[in-house]
């Protein structure tokens, strides 16, 4: 039996945390990887609430650090279920960092997880319908169609492409790039 239909506001999900030193690069801002570790942690449960089932993260889209996160700072990540397909769905995340001494809040980046249901028996299982109650709701979910769409063409070229690559010629096509090829093919 098919779970009922909720909406995106039932599982928007934000957790905010406090960047200490330990999260901190060499150059003392806190590491990318410490912030997708918490883009996912929030991915998860946001998709677990829409859900009600174990989430796996699929793909990450489009994450862009924007701003340096600094040490001190609270960081919160807003996150909302974008888009439903038949077993995967998108959640949209909005990270924000607030210098606590200026009051001052900085967007730092934004992504987009694919996350994908999965049953007891450890395959996919079919997710919850979304209930599009705003106009932002409505946009974000034509938005995120539109992206997997376009990903579906990219895959399908690129697929293309592999089996039409033409080693001989390589020269010729990589020349204003920069690289230097030293393959040279059997003669």
């Amino acid at each position: 039996m098919a779970a009922p239909p909720k909406p995106v506001r039932h599982s928007q999900t934000t957790i905010t945390e406090l960047m200490i030193p330990a999260y901190a690069n060499f150059g003392g801002k806190i590491h990318g990887g410490i912030l997708l570790s918490l883009m996912d942690k929030v991915a998860y449960a946001c998709a677990s609430k829409h859900a009600g089932a174990y989430r796996v993260t699929v793909t990450v889209d489009k994450v862009e650090f924007l701003q340096p996160v600094e040490v001190g700072e609270l960081v919160s990540l807003h996150a909302s279920v974008n888009y439903v397909g038949r077993t995967s769905l998108v959640v949209g995340i909005r990270v924000e960092a607030l210098n606590v001494k200026t009051h001052v809040v900085k967007h730092t980046n934004s992504s987009f997880f694919t996350m994908v249901a999965k049953g007891d028996d450890d395959r996919p299982a079919e997710v919850p319908l979304l209930i599009l109650e705003t106009a932002e709701d409505v946009k974000r979910f034509i938005e995120a169609m539109r992206v997997r769409q376009i990903k579906q063409a990219m895959r399908e070229q690129m697929d293309d492409a592999k089996s039409h690559i033409d080693i001989a010629h390589a020269a010729e096509l990589l020349k204003k790039e920069r690289c230097i090829i030293t393959y040279q093919p059997n003669v």
